[in-house]
């Protein structure tokens, strides 16, 4: 039976690790084990078929970190790594005479992707692309893309399999056990961003070991119409006699195993510290049983990395970023102020929208180009989801590319010709798209006229393979002033399309009041009649109380805010704002000013309220009264999970527009220096991911402190020469592979040789609190935050 065939009927085996296995072979630590494809390639082909011999169905090519930002550490290019990892899996397949699957595998980039990080999206893509044509033209059967943490990284990674190759895609992400990556992502933002995509299976790897990875796996399983996978590690790793070990036994791995193929898991295999016996067991029990039926919960979703909006219920879309009739934010668009429009949509978020219209339909500016730019800082302060609004179709298309999460587009109409031209783009991102009822014809005066280009708008979709799930229709509103029976029509039409067509519908609510005294009791009146009759996108002005208030309302009346508890509290939080407004308005000092815009990651305006405060305060009061106590804010919301790592990031970054300006009064002044103390970083020998490092080194620098960062694969003299020199208290290193935790030890106690005096603190995906302990370090950050309060404590003593 053939891979496509099987997939999703009968249990699929994959093989289990390949980086542990070659390290229980005397991989040295820090080696890079993608070289071995050339230097060793009958080992490799040895390891590969022991996982043949053990029930393998499918080979993982020796390819985890063969990408180009990699690879410059070795003296093998991708093209010569990747072709010889396919040839070495496809001849362990031969010489086994066992039928199975060639693998390209693909892992993360080892750096973090704009706005967090420095990486940007077509350069991500571009090495994605490097990688997938050379394994395409090897010969692999499938694209299996593994252990990313970042749901954009994933993004451009499925996209670049699926423009470069007519192979089946597989996607798998690393989740903590809280059920979010390390970034923050969902698992319902990537189920609804990768199923969108195309992929053709989705689950989990790495991290974690099956058990803990259950209840996440079980919601996968719920709510995936995919086949889910699973490549759990096993265990978390230990320290054992100065070697790391995984405590977990193959019959342990397979009990939760065993639970999810009841479940409906449909494809199986082994990640870090599992072996040919992992494999075994679990062939011996479960490869070529039918795959059990599940009953899965069919979500409609508009989602950012962290959020998802359901769109089967009510939910507000901001109106407000938009030119029209707007005089000051057609100039901020002119000039290119997004600072101003950044504001609008954080006014629109704290008022209350779910989503968030954004409308740039200016003639003079380049549209394209501003919309994407708009969207990736939009993405880098807010979580919510957003409404690309534009007529032009190449807008829409470039927009949707680098929108990361799904998004809804707004919109089409009946005419073929726009059909036409957006909803391929639809399609392919797998965004949520708003039909217009409207034509070349116009607007039909009647409800059936407006029916029927719905039907035909849902029909079109339907043939670019888009299901109803994905499709919201406007039944337009007009305005009672001048067609007053149209209003009842629109809503006659909402009901129709609502129960003969079963979409999710939408309106643009004020236009009904234009031209017409007491604007507000109107667009509340007509508001309430439509929810009434179904709708479920109004887009209004959330800064409207009794617009709102009229939503919340409605949900409790129509049973969809079970209990009133949303109802209540949107009540209760708008009566003690009212309580407050006026001695808040009272209390509006550039203090608050400057937190608030370090908190939402505004950075132009953070430059701006800093040059103020130095009109009357000292550099080193407006980082000790202002800065730190902001970061801390920030810092201690990111701890309870309100924010994720992209608005910590932002944040950030804002502050460090407010030290730029704080360094450049000090050179001028000559006033006293409010760096709070040097310490040196580094990602340790063999080990090329500084991820997580370079999230840690931005926080600590905006806290004040003094950064000598030594990059990534760093060698032992060059970290005891740089704490040596520099006289430092505090060393931080990182680590994410298990094969260089043991350069890290190393490190440690070179530098306690040389440096006694200074502190070490060590970071990574693999390490541990014990881990810690163990190397002889004397903290273990987990993140940014923790190393925050490690830098305090030495730097207060």
């Amino acid at each position: 039976m053939e891979l496509k065939d099987k997939l999703g009927n009968q249990i699929i085996l994959f093989d289990g690790a390949m980086g542990t296995v070659l390290q229980q072979r005397g991989l040295k630590a820090g080696d890079v084990p993608e070289k071995l494809n050339i230097e060793k390639r009958e080992e490799i082909v040895e390891i590969h078929k022991s996982y043949l011999k053990s029930g393998a169905e499918i080979l993982t090519t020796n390819t985890f970190g063969a990408n180009a930002l990699k690879m410059k550490e070795t003296d093998y290019s991708v093209e010569e790594v990747v072709s010889a990892a396919v040839q070495n899996a496809r001849q362990a397949v031969i010489e086994s005479e066992i039928e199975a699957a060639v693998a390209l595998d693909m892992g993360p980039l080892g750096e973090l992707l704009e706005p967090m990080g420095s990486l940007s999206f077509d350069e991500a893509y571009s090495l994605y692309q490097q990688q997938v044509l050379v394994g395409v033209e090897e010969g692999a059967d499938l694209i299996h893309i593994e252990t990313i943490a970042d749901l954009y990284e994933a993004r451009a990674a499925v996209l670049a399999a699926k423009e470069n190759s007519n192979l089946p895609v597989f996607c798998t992400l690393t989740f903590e056990e809280d059920g979010r990556t390390f970034t923050g992502s969902s698992i319902h933002s990537m189920i609804s961003v990768l199923e969108g995509l195309g992929v053709d299976a989705i689950g989990l790897n790495c991290s974690l070991g099956p058990e803990k990875l259950e209840p996440l796996v079980e919601e996968v399983l719920q709510y995936s119409k995919l086949p889910v996978i699973l490549q759990a590690n096993a265990g978390l790793p230990v320290v054992e006699n100065g070697e790391t070990v995984f405590k977990i036994s193959p019959a342990e791995y397979f009990k939760p195993i065993a639970r999810l193929y009841e479940k409906g898991l449909a494809v199986i295999g082994g990640c870090c510290g599992t072996n040919e016996e992992f494999i075994s067991l679990i062939a011996e029990n479960l490869k070529n049983k039918k795959v059990k039926e599940r009953e899965i919960i069919k979500e409609s979703l508009a989602c950012s990395p962290s959020q998802s909006v359901n769109l089967a219920g009510v939910n507000v879309v901001g109106e407000r970023i938009n030119p029209t009739g707007k005089a000051a934010f057609k100039e901020a668009l002119r000039n290119g102020d997004l600072d101003y429009i950044l504001k609008v949509a954080v006014e629109e978020v704290d008022a209350g929208a779910d989503i968030l219209d954004v409308n740039l339909g200016l003639p003079e500016i380049d549209e394209k180009k501003v919309m994407v730019k708009l969207i990736n800082e939009l993405q880098g302060i807010l979580d919510i989801p957003l409404q690309i609004d534009s007529s032009n179709p190449e807008v829409i298309d470039e927009a949707l590319r680098y929108y990361n999460g799904t998004a809804i587009v707004n919109s089409v109409n009946g005419e073929r010709e726009v059909l036409e031209k957006t909803l391929p783009a639809v399609k392919k991102y797998g965004a949520a798209v708003i039909g217009l009822t409207m034509d070349d014809e116009g607007i039909p005066t009647t409800a059936e006229g407006r029916f029927e280009i719905a039907e035909r708008i849902v029909s079109r979709a339907a043939e670019h393979g888009i299901s109803r799930d994905k499709i919201i229709i406007d039944c337009l509103t007009l305005t009672a002033s001048a067609q007053q029976e149209g209003v009842r029509e629109t809503l006659r039409a909402v009901k129709m399309v609502k129960e003969k067509l079963g979409v999710k519908t939408t309106l643009g609510v004020s236009n009904v009041s234009f031209g017409l005294p007491a604007r507000p009791v109107l667009n509340r009146t007509f508001l309430a009649m439509a929810l009434y009759q179904g709708l479920n996108l109004p887009i209004i002005d959330p800064n409207d109380v009794e617009m709102m208030a009229a939503v919340k309302a409605a949900a409790v009346l129509n049973n969809i805010d079970q209990g009133a508890a949303q109802y209540i509290e949107y009540m209760s939080e708008l009566e003690n704002k009212t309580e407050s407004e006026s001695e808040a308005e009272e209390d509006l000092t550039e203090k608050n000013d400057l937190q608030t815009v370090i908190i939402r990651g505004l950075k132009s305006e953070s430059a701006r309220l800093t040059q103020e405060l130095l009109k009357e305060k000292e550099a080193l009061e407006v980082v000790n009264e202002y800065l730190i106590p902001a970061l801390d804010m920030v810092g201690e919301r990111y701890e309870k999970g309100d924010i994720f790592l992209p608005q910590l990031v932002q944040s950030a970054e804002t502050v460090k527009e407010a030290f730029s300006v704080l360094k450049e009064e000090m050179a001028r002044t000559g006033g006293r220096d409010i760096t709070k103390g040097k310490i040196v970083m580094a990602t340790v020998k063999g080990d090329v991911h500084d991820i997580g490092k370079n999230i840690v080194k931005t926080v600590l620098e905006n806290y004040g402190y003094q950064i000598i960062d030594l990059g990534r694969n760093v060698n032992i003299r060059e970290v005891v020469n740089a704490v040596v020199e520099n006289e430092v208290q505090l060393l931080g290193l990182s680590a994410l592979m298990t094969t260089t935790v043991k350069n890290m030890e190393k490190t440690i106690k070179a530098v306690r040789d040389k440096a006694p005096e200074c502190q070490i603190m060590v970071g990574g995906a693999v390490l541990t609190t014990d881990y810690a302990e163990m190397i002889d370090a004397d903290f273990y950050a987990r993140d940014a935050k923790e190393a925050v309060e490690i830098a305090k404590k030495i730097f207060a003593e």
